[in-house]
C-alpha cells in the first residue's frame, strides 16, 4: 500500500516536530455480504475501503489524523495535522529503522471468498431458508446472512517496526422464528472462522438451519424460567460471552490504569477458584479473533491472565506497555484506520478441566442448565453483570428436563470466578462475535468447557 521510502519520509516528518513516537497504520479492506429474509434476497453488497491513520505521541499527549489519500502528499499532510494536535513536547523523536517487513498471512486460505461467484453465496442462503422452513409449519420466519472480508494492514513506527498482515474471515448465520400458543420463539446458529470459502466444506448450512429451526420449535413448549439464586451449569462454548464481558474487559490495561476495574491492583492475588485458568489468545488457529500481528504491528500472543485462580497479568497495548516499561501483549486493536488503537481482547476462554460433563450434571440435584447466553451488560468497576439466557433448561434430579423461556442471568464476575466448583473436559469455542468498546467494534472469539457455579448466580425468570 505504501512504499518504504514514503514511510520513512512521513515518519521523519512526524519525528522532526518533536514526537516521542509516531506511527502509520494503513489498511485496505474488501468485504461482501448477502442477506435473505422472508424468502427474498434483501441485500447483496460488496465494498472496499482504503486509508491510513497517523498517530503522534508527545509526552502524555496524542495527536491523530486519518486520510483516504495514500499518496506521499496526503500522508505528509496527515502527519502534520497529527503532530500539531499533540500538545507539548518531552522527547526528541527517532526516525524509522529497518526491522520487520514482509506480508504475514493470518491463515492458509484454500478458496479465496472474493473469487467465489455471488450465485454460490446466495445458494447457501436459499438452502438454509428451505431447510429451516421444512422443519415444520410452526416456522414462520427465516433469515440468513453470509459475509466475508479481506483486511490487509501495514504498520510502521519510529521504533523501527515495519509489519503487515493479511486477514480473511468468512461467516454464516441463520435465524428461525417459530410461532405457537405461547407466542414467538427464536433459534439461531452461526459459524465464522479466519478461513476462506472452504468454511462450507466443514460446515453444512442445511444442518445449521435445521438446528436453528428445531431450537425455536422446542422453545415453544418452554416453561417460564424460575426466579432466585440457583446452581447453574453452563454448557461448552455457549457461555464464553459471560467471561468475555464480566471478566475479560476488567483485565484490559486501560481500564486498570483508570481504576475502572475490579481487578485493579490485584496482580498476584487469588481472584478465582483454583479450577480457573483464563487465557486470551490471538494465535488461536482459525478462530474469529485470530491475527498474525495486532493493529500496532506486534505479533499476536497467547496470554495467560488468571492461572489456577491467581491473577498473573493484564492485557496490554503498545502505548500503555511503553509507559510501564514492558512489552505489549499483542492486544492493541482498532476498528479501522479511522480509529486509534486501544486494549482489546482476541479469543478469550477458560481452559478445560478434568471432570466429565455427565458427572457434573448428575451431581447437581436441581438448577438451571444454560446452553447459550445472549447479550448483556457489565459494570467493570464492580464486576456486576446481567446476561440474557437464549437457550436454557431445568435441571431436576441430576437430569436436564424441560426447556425454559428466555430469562436473565444476574451475578458478579469475581464472585462467579470464585464459585466455580467443577470444570469439564469438553472445552469448545462459541460463535463468532463483535466486541464493542468506546464506539469501536472488532472481531473476537470466546469459549468455555462445561462448568458449574453452585452459588452467587441469580436467575431472573417469570415463574411464580
Amino acid at each position: 500500500m505504501i512504499d518504504e521510502s514514503t514511510i520513512r519520509r512521513v515518519l521523519d516528518e512526524a519525528a522532526s516536530r518533536g514526537a516521542d513516537f509516531a506511527e502509520i497504520f494503513a489498511e485496505d479492506r474488501q468485504s461482501s455480504s448477502a442477506l435473505l429474509d422472508d424468502g427474498r434476497i434483501e441485500e447483496l453488497s460488496s465494498g472496499r475501503d482504503r486509508g491510513a491513520g497517523i498517530r503522534v505521541v508527545v509526552g502524555e499527549s496524542t495527536g491523530f489524523a486519518h486520510t483516504s489519500d495514500l499518496s506521499e502528499h496526503g500522508l505528509l499532510a496527515a502527519a502534520t495535522t497529527a503532530a500539531a494536535a499533540a500538545r507539548g513536547s518531552s522527547g526528541r523523536g527517532r526516525s524509522a529503522g529497518d526491522s520487520g517487513g514482509g506480508l504475514r498471512a493470518t491463515a492458509d486460505v484454500v478458496i479465496a471468498p472474493y473469487e467465489v461467484d455471488k450465485a454460490r453465496k446466495v445458494g447457501l442462503l436459499v438452502t438454509a431458508n428451505e431447510t429451516a422452513r421444512a422443519a415444520g409449519d410452526a416456522i414462520t420466519q427465516v433469515s440468513a446472512r453470509y459475509a466475508d472480508s479481506r483486511r490487509q494492514i501495514l504498520v510502521a513506527n519510529t521504533d523501527g517496526l515495519i509489519s503487515s498482515d493479511d486477514q480473511i474471515r468468512t461467516m454464516f448465520s441463520v435465524s428461525a422464528v417459530a410461532s405457537g400458543d405461547t407466542g414467538m420463539q427464536t433459534g439461531r446458529e452461526s459459524v465464522g472462522h479466519t478461513v476462506g470459502f472452504e468454511l462450507f466444506d466443514e460446515y453444512d448450512v442445511a444442518e445449521l438451519a435445521s438446528r436453528a429451526a428445531q431450537r425455536a420449535i422446542t422453545k415453544l413448549a418452554a416453561r417460564p424460567a424460575p426466579s432466585g439464586e440457583l446452581p447453574v451449569i453452563i454448557g461448552p462454548g455457549g457461555g464464553g460471552v459471560m467471561f468475555h464481558e464480566a471478566c475479560g474487559h476488567g483485565l484490559e490495561a486501560d481500564l486498570i490504569a483508570k481504576g475502572a476495574s475490579v481487578f485493579a491492583g490485584r496482580l498476584g492475588e487469588k481472584v478465582a477458584s483454583e479450577l480457573v485458568t483464563l487465557v486470551d489468545d490471538g494465535t488461536m488457529a482459525g478462530e474469529w479473533g485470530r491475527f498474525a500481528v495486532d493493529d500496532e504491528g506486534r505479533p499476536a500472543q497467547r496470554n495467560v491472565l488468571i492461572e489456577n485462580g491467581v491473577l498473573v497479568d493484564y492485557m496490554w497495548d503498545g502505548l500503555r506497555a511503553r509507559a510501564e516499561g514492558r512489552q505489549s501483549s499483542g492486544n492493541g486493536r482498532r476498528q479501522s484506520y479511522r480509529h486509534l488503537p486501544m486494549v482489546r481482547m482476541t479469543n478469550t476462554y477458560l481452559l478445560g478441566g478434568t471432570s466429565r460433563p455427565e458427572d457434573i450434571l448428575e451431581d447437581t440435584e436441581t438448577g438451571v442448565y444454560i446452553a447459550h447466553l445472549g447479550g448483556g451488560q457489565v459494570n467493570t468497576a464492580t464486576g456486576d453483570f446481567v446476561f440474557g439466557m437464549t437457550e436454557a433448561y431445568l435441571i431436576e434430579n441430576g437430569r436436564i428436563t424441560e426447556p425454559l423461556r428466555e430469562g436473565n442471568l444476574i451475578g458478579n464476575g469475581p464472585a462467579v470466578l470464585s464459585a466455580i466448583d467443577a470444570v469439564g473436559d469438553d472445552f469448545a469455542m462459541g460463535a463468532p462475535g463483535t466486541c464493542g468498546k468506546d464506539g469501536q467494534g472488532v472481531p473476537v472469539g470466546d469459549g468455555v468447557p462445561t462448568l458449574r457455579v453452585m452459588t452467587g448466580l441469580t436467575i431472573g425468570g417469570t415463574a411464580a
